[in-house]
């Protein structure tokens, strides 16, 4: 890059210095900000513009060897891209991150992408902190799906505790949180939550039990979940922590999409104080408005993170490293600040709407005061039989996300028998139907979403279509 006195000197003779200067001061500012975000390795507190986005991403992209202007390369990967477009989409960013056995190694080919890569890993964990888990000590994006993130963690303690091949899972009815278990070739104890009142709470009487009827040195670890569907509340994953911590035992917590909520990031920072959390894992697209693809992990030590990144075999893509470095950049922390904020007021509002038409309808809000993000109605005046006509007319509505849970709806996933699926208990006799408000959901939205619910219930009373 050339120096400002340089660039003031060539091209004074061309234009007048007075706009030259001002010209030159700009450019310092948009250098600046660069400088600040390598030097802090902090989220910007004001969202950068894209044009400034799209100019430190160049930069780096600028220092891998496939945009060198003179190379030789007689490698098998050398981070050759043949399609303009795809080139364009990525930015010029070719080789991945990390090396074959690490994710978190630097590549010698690839001094931008490893720099984008500890850089996004730095932000996130100010983003982690600044959420709510102020204990935080280890960041990792990783770029694979929540549930693939998962099977690489418990394969981790798997090769830790050779022994051990039980995982006790506080039963959620989403099948990646199940299967990552089951790829893992462990073997799941499932404990379904109890019911207190409409709220589905964990069963820690029972986590307790089984750890004294196993043995703690069968059980590779123990798998919480905080962001789930009501009626299910967030685990009692401080509890858990402490049992956790009494007999040694890893435990992960499942945190898919709550990084957006407060109380759920305060709860994970008193496990911390007061028992043993080793991972916690979320999704980037839930908690940062990303494409699918990618997760993060943080903990409280760096060594198990760092373990887990060892056991990542090859190279792995940036896609997921380069779009979650754009966001953090284009929101800022007070974007995401408002974010947060605005998610929360809208739930309120979405509560309020919807008990407006469960009153309507003869039906009731679900009371779930630990679950921050989703809620449910009961749908206990329509016909069984016609409970998934709700859901099918909704979606052709343009109404996603909302889940309709009818009683008696069984299923069966590699020899694991669910009853009542979708419902997280196997003693539900109660349908419902569930939404959540996240961050990025917009009041129209619910509005529209509340109106159309609304009338659906109306034609499925009335028998049309």
């Amino acid at each position: 890059m050339i120096s400002d006195d340089s660039l003031r000197d060539l091209c004074s003779r061309l234009v007048p210095a007075n706009y030259l200067n001002i010209a030159i001061d700009a450019r310092k500012q948009r250098e600046n900000k660069m400088k600040q975000i390598l030097e802090k390795r902090k989220i910007p507190e004001i969202g950068l513009e894209n044009h400034e986005i799209e100019m430190i991403v160049n930069e780096l992209a600028a220092m891998d060897s496939n945009n060198f202007g003179s190379k030789f390369g007689v490698g098998e990967r050398e981070g050759r891209i043949v399609c303009d477009l795809v080139k364009k989409r990525h930015y010029n960013f070719g080789h991945g991150i990390g090396r074959s056995g690490d994710l978190a190694e630097n590549q010698p080919k690839a001094v931008g992408s490893s720099l984008m890569n500890k850089l996004t890993n730095e932000l996130l964990l100010d983003l982690i902190q600044m959420v709510g888990v102020r204990s935080a000590k280890k960041c990792m994006l990783f770029p694979m799906a929540t549930g693939m993130t998962m099977m690489l963690s418990l394969l981790t303690f798997k090769s830790q505790r050779p022994v051990a091949n039980i995982v006790l899972w506080s039963r959620i009815d989403q099948k990646s949180c199940f299967k990552c278990i089951l790829t893992a070739n462990l073997h799941p104890i499932i404990i379904d939550p109890i019911k207190v009142d409409d709220e589905l709470q964990t069963n820690v009487k029972e986590f307790e039990s089984k750890i004294n009827e196993l043995g703690p040195e069968n059980i590779v670890c123990i798998i919480s979940t905080t962001s789930c569907f009501a009626p299910r509340a967030c685990d009692d994953v401080v509890a858990l922590a402490k049992l956790s911590k009494t007999f040694n035992i890893p435990h992960i917590i499942n945190n898919a999409y709550g990084l957006q909520s407060t109380y759920l990031t305060h709860q994970i920072e008193q496990c911390q104080r007061t028992g043993n959390v080793d991972l916690v894992i979320q999704s980037t697209d839930k908690n940062l408005l990303t494409p699918v693809g990618g997760s993060i992990i943080f903990g409280f030590t760096e060594k198990v993170i760092n373990d887990v990144a060892k056991n990542y075999a090859g190279r792995a893509s940036s896609s997921q490293t380069l779009d979650v470095f754009m966001t953090l950049l284009y929101l800022g922390r007070e974007g995401y600040k408002k974010l947060v904020k605005e998610r929360k007021e809208l739930f309120e509002y979405l509560k309020e709407k919807l008990n407006d038409v469960a009153t309507k309808h003869n039906e009731r809000i679900l009371q779930s005061k630990k679950n921050p993000i989703s809620m449910a109605m009961t749908l206990e005046s329509f016909d069984n039989s016609k409970l998934t006509m709700i859901g099918s007319m909704l979606f052709t509505r343009c109404v996603s996300g909302a889940r309709v849970i009818a009683v008696n709806e069984n299923k069966t996933i590699d020899g694991y028998q669910f009853l009542n699926w979708g419902s997280h208990n196997s003693n539900n006799n109660i349908p419902y139907i569930t939404a959540a408000v996240s961050i990025g959901t917009t009041k129209n939205e619910l509005d529209g979403f509340v109106e159309k619910l609304d009338k659906v219930l109306l034609k499925i009373k009335n028998n049309e279509s």
